[in-house]
């Protein structure tokens, strides 16, 4: 794979949007996922091929899984570390997080 190849430039896409939705730098993705910044801002502009490895140390330190970097397909794995977060949160924040799932699901119109 080239650095013209547009499934490596989605997934540093979506690399770049995770990592910023965390509030991190690149150089603290780098050491949260034992790569170096240099390893970190290459995946994010999607100019070279990374090994597996490379890319599941990256998903876990980004909370996501393998999957979603790779295909942007959310997985059941995706859905327990949105799980994880919701533990913390208080009686009132789970009613307000359940309204507006109720919303989108109505917006959608899946209610599966």
């Amino acid at each position: 794979m080239n650095s013209n190849d547009p499934v490596l430039v989605q997934i540093g896409k979506r690399i770049y949007q995770c990592r910023k939705k965390l509030g991190l730098t690149q150089e603290e993705l780098a050491e949260s996922a034992d790569v170096t910044p240099q390893f970190v801002s290459f995946a994010e502009s999607g100019k070279r091929a990374m090994r597996v490895d490379n890319i599941v140390k990256l998903a876990g330190a980004l909370h996501v899984s393998v999957d979603y970097l790779l295909t942007g397909d959310r997985v059941d794995k995706d859905l327990l570390f949105f799980s994880e977060k919701l533990r913390d949160l208080s009686a009132d924040q789970l009613a307000a997080i359940e309204t507006i799932v109720d919303a989108c699901v109505t917006l959608t119109g899946r209610n599966d």
